[in-house]
């Protein structure tokens, strides 16, 4: 049985790196289903290519194959590896943080490092500058296609020993909650948090409540206003800050069609925190 292939990179599609990717992939198997998760992850940002496998994964049928690759140190002695999520996907990744949101929610429960004296592109020489291509887009198409088994990717290795970022974990207060901006939804510039809706359901807030947002970069407050918690962007006017309910059930801040991150020049990552406030 063959199962699709996920791809996911920093590479952009203005050269041929991904096409290149496709093309090991096809080469291994010309009947395999290859789909584009992303990418646009900005260069070397493995937080957000962590977050982007979380996002989608769980709507791919299990036994599907991820390969994700935003390696900053590619050629050096990071781990190439491949696991298997509780959720009974395959994720194969430089071993440097990308499992992060995934070891935290489906979690992991076997890692294999691959043994690239068998699974790497036959041919690819000295190269050691393009492992999305010689090593992953390789092993995860073998993978995917049945040419090889879980097993027959390499030594298993201790899934408690892989990298991981840094998150802070939402927590709920007696008038409050708080949490981290986990990603931006780029393309209109919303801000995701980590914070589930079930905590303003625990704190008795309710759609039409005014909220007191403050948002602290490093220990620094760099943002402070009242805002609308909203069912949708029209329950405010054009141009105005609501507290919303976004695709993944977690808490979101946004400008009514408008930017907040490019507004308030506003990141993500465990540095970045956020604070509702009920009044």
């Amino acid at each position: 049985m063959k199962n699709a292939l996920v791809l996911q990179s920093d590479f952009g599609i203005s050269d041929g790196a991904v096409s290149a990717m496709h093309g090991v992939a096809h080469s291994v198997c010309n009947e395999l289903s290859i789909f584009d998760l992303t990418h646009d992850i900005p260069p070397f940002n493995i937080w957000e290519a962590s977050y982007r496998l979380w996002q989608t994964m769980t709507y791919w049928t299990e036994g599907t194959v991820f390969v994700s690759v935003i390696d900053p140190g590619v050629g050096s002695t990071r781990r190439s590896i491949v696991v298997k999520t509780g959720s009974g996907h395959y994720v194969v990744t430089p071993d440097n943080g990308t499992l992060t949101h995934i070891q935290r929610t489906e979690g992991i429960v076997e890692a294999r490092i691959i043994d690239e004296t068998i699974n790497r592109l036959p041919k690819s020489g000295e190269s050691y500058t393009f492992h999305g291509r010689d090593i992953y887009a390789y092993t995860g198409a073998r993978l995917a296609s049945g040419v090889i088994s879980y097993e027959e990717v390499g030594e298993k290795i201790d899934h408690e020993s892989l990298v991981t970022l840094p998150v802070k974990e939402p927590k709920r207060k007696k008038h409050s909650t708080e949490g981290i901006i986990d990603i931006l939804d780029v393309r209109f510039g919303n801000l995701w948090t980590n914070i589930p809706r079930p905590f303003f359901r625990e704190l008795d807030i309710v759609y039409g409540d005014t909220l007191n947002v403050t948002i602290i970069y490093d220990g620094r407050e760099v943002y402070h206003s009242a805002m609308t918690f909203g069912r949708s962007f029209a329950d405010t006017h054009k141009g105005e800050p609501l507290v919303y309910v976004n695709s993944l059930d977690n808490l979101g801040v946004a400008i009514n069609q408008g930017s907040f991150a490019k507004a308030y020049n506003i990141g993500t990552g465990s540095n970045w925190e956020i604070v509702f406030t009920k009044l």
